[in-house]
């Protein structure tokens, strides 16, 4: 059984048994988390999302991604030079059912 959710602004793919990594979720490790917002559950479509339909997991950890780099620089111009430096955080999660 195949489902799509929405979270974090983003569409997932998901199945049973599967581990996703998304948008950091305030929820403590080893806790269930549900998904209501269903647009697809077993070829199913919604409109915008299935009725009744939902989706729970079981979060695995909370982290930071790794490490990317950013330099804006305008060509010709001495002081105008920057680096900067991002970890998105993110959630893994294990998809336990799918209703």
């Amino acid at each position: 059984m195949k489902a799509i959710i929405e979270t974090g602004g983003k569409q997932y793919t998901v199945a049973e048994k599967d581990v996703i990594y998304i948008e950091k979720l305030d929820v403590e490790e080893g806790k269930k988390v549900v998904f209501d917002k269903v647009l697809m559950a077993n070829g199913v479509a919604g409109n915008p999302y299935v009725k009744g339909a939902s989706v729970e997991g079981k979060v695995l950890k909370n982290g930071k991604g790794k490490k990317i780099n950013i330099f804006t620089y305008k060509p010709n111009k001495t002081s105008t030079r920057k680096r900067q430096g991002h970890r998105q955080p993110y959630t893994k999660v294990e998809i336990t059912s799918i209703k």
